[in-house]
């Protein structure tokens, strides 16, 4: 990529992409802004833990978003966050559909999500490995 602009792009798309986890992970489930997601947790593991494992739940996100920003493995990244969203959305759709805003959209979101962060992963160019 001779051309600063696709650099300048995919920088901006994997910085947005790192906020979008952070904002998820820390402002809905650690600060519990969006009570909406601890009630979808409470209905997979129970009401009495549902608080703390969202809490697990919202510092994983926010570990995503650094390794995102971090540029190290990039496609293993994608990866990761691929079977993130689909077992979420999956967890979601079966077991707490009633919490769930719109379905449909936020599939069709995700599969966008997921389409922005596989360019990245494949188009950033990773950290060099220290020898």
């Amino acid at each position: 990529m001779d051309d600063p602009k696709p650099r300048h792009l995919i920088t901006g798309l994997r910085i947005a992409t790192a906020v979008v986890w952070l904002v998820f992970g820390v402002v809905f489930k650690i600060f519990d802004l969006v009570p909406r997601h601890r009630a979808i947790v409470a209905t997979i593991v129970g009401d009495g833990i549902a608080r703390p494992v969202t809490m697990v739940i919202g510092a994983a996100e926010s570990l995503m978003a650094l390794w995102i920003l971090s540029r190290r493995r990039p496609r293993t990244c994608a990866a990761v966050q691929t079977v993130a969203i689909v077992a979420m959305n999956t967890l979601e759709l079966r077991l707490g559909k009633d919490h769930l805003l719109a379905p449909i959209p936020m599939l069709c979101a995700n599969a966008i999500f997921l389409a922005v962060g596989w360019y990245c992963a494949l188009n950033v160019q990773p950290v060099a490995r220290e020898p």
